[in-house]
């Protein structure tokens, strides 16, 4: 079993924040794979399918995003899932709007809620970094997560999305890079419109 685990805060508030990048994801993945209607279990709310011939599990921690470990600790003990076969999608301020990178290790990047899956599961996990960019001043983050993506922004958010949907396969599967080249290869058109947006500016 895969445990696919997408980050964000609970709440109406949030829905379309950056820092609910994650949630976005997995909620697009669970509509376009006609996973289980939801149920509230671990702390979080639990989706059930298959994709292709993998049994995944789709988590959304409740516990607002500091505190992501708790759900996750917590699905994965019940289940028996080592770190190795678990899948963390979240918002990245250290990468460019549009960009995705996937990695399985590696630190936190001064994201609470991987501080908090890397306190309960260690550092051996898969992570879908998905970038929104960094406001440029260590004071103004808070306020840049907790932001809805601007219109622009949310074009290649939505692209994303539906990339990260469409080929999640390939990373359930073990094939890395393969997925990340795929979402490069469907976001191109958005990022090439919004660096020629900026260079006209």
């Amino acid at each position: 079993m895969i445990l696919l685990v997408g980050l964000g805060n609970p709440g109406k508030g949030y829905v379309d924040n950056r820092h609910n990048f994650g949630f976005m994801a997995v909620d697009e993945i669970i509509r376009r794979h006609s996973f289980s209607p939801g149920k509230i279990r671990f702390q979080g709310l639990v989706a059930e399918g298959r994709i292709g011939s993998e049994k995944i599990l789709v988590l959304k921690p409740t516990t607002f995003m500091n505190e992501s470990g708790r759900s996750v600790g917590e699905a994965a003990r019940f289940y028996k899932i080592p770190p190795e076969n678990i899948i963390v999608i979240y918002d990245e301020l250290d990468l460019p709007m549009g960009k995705v990178r996937v990695k399985k290790g590696g630190g936190h990047g001064g994201n609470n809620g991987i501080r908090s899956v890397e306190a309960h599961m260690g550092k051996e996990f898969h992570r879908v970094r998905l970038g929104i960019g960094h406001p440029g001043d260590k004071a103004l983050v808070s306020g840049h997560v907790l932001k809805d993506f601007s219109k622009a922004d949310r074009k290649i958010a939505d692209t994303i999305i539906d990339s990260i949907s469409r080929h999640i396969e390939l990373m359930t599967s073990g094939r890395d890079a393969d997925f990340m080249n795929k979402i490069a290869l469907d976001t191109v058109p958005q990022r090439q419109n919004a660096e020629q947006k900026i260079k006209g500016k």
